[in-house]
């Protein structure tokens, strides 16, 4: 039994790690406007705290992959958490708005470093396919949990501590991370081999970053808005600049080869189109509970809490499951409840009440966290040991992509809409075409029980 439990330590380090990285994406949402009083911040500095930190998350992730799988996951994973920890103790003592954005955007970057390795040393902890299911599972509840239990964590803080507390809660938990990492987590190979393509990396930061700002200002000026459309246009450049650079790349970041895997490349596709429907659900849901409600920043959170309370169990539930089924079933079941859900919030109506929106927002976020295990074990079950950062880097920059879709799609559809209901019903409807498009890609790409390997 002590063996049993010690084998769960890298577990609980590496998620906590996790947790941290995703709560801070939502937990600041509650905390902007008092922040913003205190420090008598611009709207443009209120945006850039708010939006700067995701920027360079998703900017970076793809170089934090390939410096993991060069330098070591495991040494860069402890590098990202000791970064975002000193971030997070800068943002809390933060006297003025510049202060705080610049701490915001380090933070960013200590996430980028801690997500691709999360993966690659949950596969390197456990090789055993149950045990690496159980723990990719419980792997995606933490996004989950920490990206919807954000509103009411920070409600309770800024109303009760104040905002510092935001950030000063990050540094206990850094610190508990850095130490079972250090102390539980096996190092990682080193492979010098791997040269950092410094022209790659720039232009794949460049295209994520402004595919993410267009996408975070068209919710706000409008898709046709000419900053939004060059922004767009710019990523498609940068993408373009990148996928020519891999090609002639002596030792490229991410391989077109493994591009064009159909497990991988699907499997990361399936993760941009749930993430798009689920972060697109909780956040026009919390726009409907605090703006025509009348729900206050708290009350929201305990709004929200249906779908955040499904998502661990649907984790665990499907990581002892793909033991006997295989992943493909998991995530297609799991992606055709989660459309019924947003299809039944669509049909509920102009202004249904509260209890008629519970089980629509259950099936979505179990319906999501259930089919996210199979997703994730297929990304990272058809890379090479070699690419695990970069294919977790690829998955997690596409599911970031998603979100900042949904979100933006979401907030123009709530802007436009003749009526704020049909804004709603409309996005609801989006969400699950999503859904169901994830479903039939699954089945697809997805490797039936049969088709499965354990990566060596």
């Amino acid at each position: 039994m002590p063996s049993e439990r010690r084998s769960w330590v890298p577990l609980l380090a590496v998620c906590s790690g996790y947790f941290m990285v995703i709560l801070d994406v939502t937990v600041i949402n509650v905390a902007v406007p008092v922040i913003g009083r205190e420090l008598s911040a611009s709207l443009t500095g209120i945006q850039w705290i708010t939006d700067g930190y995701t920027l360079v998350l998703a900017g970076f992730l793809l170089t934090g992959g390939a410096l993991g799988d060069r330098l070591g996951n495991r040494r860069v994973f402890c590098a990202g958490v000791a970064l975002f920890t000193v971030a997070s103790a800068a943002c809390a003592l933060a006297p003025g708005t510049a202060f705080l954005v610049v701490a915001r955007l380090v933070e960013g970057l200590g996430a980028a470093l801690i997500v691709p390795g999360s993966l690659a040393l949950l596969q390197q902890s456990y090789p055993e396919r149950a045990a690496r299911a159980r723990a990719f599972g419980l792997w995606g509840a933490m996004a989950g949990i920490a990206a919807s239990a954000g509103p009411l964590l920070g409600g309770l803080l800024v109303s009760t501590a104040g905002w510092r507390w935001v950030f000063l809660i990050n540094l206990p938990v850094g610190a508990a991370c850095l130490t079972l990492t250090l102390r539980h987590v096996s190092r990682s190979p080193r492979r010098a081999d791997r040269a950092l393509d410094v022209p790659a990396q720039i232009a794949v930061v460049a295209a994520v970053a402004l595919l993410t700002a267009a996408l975070n200002e068209a919710g706000r000026r409008g898709w046709s808005d000419p900053a939004v459309l060059a922004g767009l246009g710019l990523a498609v450049l940068s993408a373009a600049a990148f996928a020519l650079r891999e090609r002639l790349a002596r030792t490229p970041a991410l391989p077109l080869a493994l591009l064009r895997s159909r497990a991988l490349g699907g499997g990361a596709a399936i993760g941009l189109l749930f993430n798009f429907g689920f972060y697109g659900m909780v956040f026009t849901a919390s726009l409907e509970f605090q703006h025509q409600r009348g729900y206050s920043a708290l009350g929201t959170g305990l709004a929200l809490f249906p779908a955040v309370a499904m998502t661990m169990f649907a984790s665990v539930l499907s990581g002892r499951l793909s033991r006997r089924t295989g992943d493909r079933p998991l995530v297609i079941s799991g992606m055709l409840l989660a459309a019924l859900g947003l299809a039944g919030w669509a049909a509920a109506g102009a202004d249904p009440a509260y209890a008629a929106l519970v089980l629509p927002m259950m099936a979505a976020g179990f319906g999501t966290s259930f089919a996210l295990t199979g997703s994730t074990a297929t990304v990272m079950g058809a890379a090479p040991p070699a690419y695990a950062g970069a294919a977790s880097a690829l998955f997690n920059t596409t599911r970031q992509i998603g979100s900042a879709t949904g979100v933006a799609l979401g907030g123009s559809l709530l802007a436009s809409a003749a009526t704020y209901g049909s804004g709603i019903r409309t996005s609801m409807l989006i969400g699950a075409a999503a859904y169901l498009a994830a479903a039939l890609l699954a089945r697809w790409c997805v490797p039936a029980r049969a088709e499965r390997s354990t990566p060596a």
